[in-house]
């Protein structure tokens, strides 16, 4: 190898060095907030296109979802426990939200996927008995089916011993975790069981701090 090949492989080297700890440094500038409870995902992922229903009667779609860290856990009015047990875990996450400019902060969304029983007015107040800035919304079944796919959440109905005679006689059995969608609506992390409030509010406090330009 002569002297002027080996000048270039070297020079060619260093640029590769530099544009390496370029790259970094601005991935390292753009990363997420630590977090302690939310696993974020390695790329965001856009939501395709819903239309949900809301407690008051609008349509809730992928746009209105923007300019907030959101939260969004689905659920049903009769579930017993993890539902009732998850929202009161998120309002005491909320309640320490109150310092952070509404315009920035973080939103929480219950979605139900029990239609049938849960008509959007209803599902609001459920929501707003835990805390009154919680977003509500349901839709019909195929609606809530593309939407919780795209959380990567299931659900589904279990019919109970007297389904046959009451058709109401039935549970619902969903996924219990919690869908972060950060400030674009893209689906950016997931919370799992069992959930800290003060952790849940420490790291959207972050988040929030870290998106903020």
């Amino acid at each position: 190898m002569t002297l002027r090949t080996t000048g270039i492989v070297i020079a060619a080297a260093l640029a590769a060095g530099l544009g390496l700890i370029a790259a970094q440094k601005v991935f390292l500038d753009r990363a997420p907030a630590a977090t302690e409870t939310v696993v974020m995902y390695p790329q965001p992922r856009p939501l395709p296109d819903f239309n949900l229903r809301q407690s008051d009667g609008t349509s809730l779609v992928p746009g209105e979802l923007k300019g907030h860290w959101t939260l969004v856990f689905i659920g049903f009015l009769s579930c017993p426990d993890v539902c009732p047990t998850t929202l009161a875990d998120l309002a005491r996450a909320q309640q320490q939200w109150t310092t952070i400019p509404e315009s920035l902060r973080p939103r929480v969304l219950f979605v139900s996927i029990d239609p049938d029983r849960d008509p959007p007015a209803r599902v609001g107040e459920y929501a707003h008995a835990f805390h009154k800035d919680t977003l509500a919304a349901t839709a019909d079944v195929p609606e809530l089916e593309r939407f919780a796919t795209a959380l990567g959440f299931v659900f589904q109905k279990v019919p109970g011993k007297h389904f046959d005679e009451n058709p109401n006689d039935y549970s619902m059995d969903h996924s219990a975790g919690i869908a972060v969608l950060d400030p674009e609506g893209r689906l950016a992390g997931l919370i799992r069981p069992p959930f800290q409030p003060q952790a849940i509010a420490a790291d959207f406090t972050r988040l929030t701090q870290a998106s903020t330009p």
